[in-house]
């Protein structure tokens, strides 16, 4: 019930502050275009780090005066918000000042051999220093559960921007992550951590999927962030070496080819893909939908 009660309050705190933000987000530095030509405000995700601030704080306060049983921030809660401010800050750097000139790991590290650090590399080394000191914060960590947590939160949270190359896409195949998670973490300490953020980004879901802003590295990075940490928090050995072969896998996948054609391709995730989308432009002519 605690769990419920978190993704809600994280979905009406993202929808209220895409509300109060409307003209912070209508600023022409965040106006991009998407794949359907249409221009939109990007990094609209960061209206998640915003929720998850608002929501830890707001819970502190009340149970500083007694309403709730909460009056100090847990570890799992400590690290959430430093997974969302530190991945989102990373996809914001990456929304704002990145380009299309290098892509993947080998365009990344192709640019670094020639002198040049881009967004995209700091995303990437960032995020694994991030999920470095994500995963030491508990306690002492052998070298070994170290590399394997580490990993894994850094290559669920690249995935995350890997799948943001359409409108809902990132969120649909998140919730598809996120509802096996969230059975098995249950009202334990995990489970209520990672709840606001993940309400937040589901209650962006409508906006994104209906292409009024777009989440950006600054959403899609969290929203894989989170779910990597919550697997690292709290599943076990096999659980967490599990997922990290997965996303191994499908990040080393994206390097060789493209998933919107191999979703083209299959009926059913062409189907799930699409599912809520906007019709694209008739005629050619892409225009801002109405906010």
């Amino acid at each position: 019930m605690n769990v419920v009660i978190a993704l809600v309050v994280g979905a009406i705190t993202a929808q209220l502050l895409r509300i109060g933000a409307k003209s912070m987000l209508a600023h022409p530095g965040l106006q991009r275009h998407n794949a359907v030509g249409r221009l939109l405000p990007t990094s609209g995700g960061i209206l998640i780090v915003l929720s998850v601030l608002v929501v830890e704080a707001g819970r502190v306060v009340l149970g500083a005066v007694g309403v709730g049983n909460v009056t100090d921030l847990s570890i799992e809660r400590s690290e959430v918000l430093f997974a969302v401010f530190g991945f989102g800050l990373l996809g914001l750097l990456d929304d704002l000042l990145g380009d299309s000139s290098a892509t993947g790991f080998r365009g990344h590290i192709a640019r670094l051999f020639h002198g040049d650090i881009t967004t995209g590399f700091l995303k990437l080394f960032g995020g694994a220093g991030i999920a470095v000191v994500l995963v030491a914060t508990p306690g002492f960590a052998t070298g070994r559960r170290l590399l394997i947590d580490a990993v894994l939160i850094a290559l669920a949270a690249n995935l995350g921007n890997l799948l943001d190359r359409a409108p809902g896409r990132t969120l649909k195949f998140a919730l598809v992550a996120y509802i096996p998670l969230a059975l098995v973490l249950g009202d334990g300490a995990v489970g209520v951590a990672i709840a606001p953020a993940m309400g937040a980004a589901f209650g962006l879901f409508p906006a994104d999927v209906r292409e009024r802003l777009m989440l950006g590295d600054a959403g899609a990075n969290v929203i894989g962030a989170v779910l990597g940490l919550g697997i690292v928090l709290g599943r076990g050995e096999v659980s967490r070496t599990t997922a990290l072969v997965v996303l191994l896998v499908a990040n080393i996948a994206a390097e060789v080819v493209s998933f919107s054609k191999v979703i083209e391709r299959i009926p059913p995730l062409r189907w799930f893909d699409q599912l809520g989308r906007r019709p694209p432009p008739s005629d050619g002519v892409a225009n801002p939908p109405p906010s």
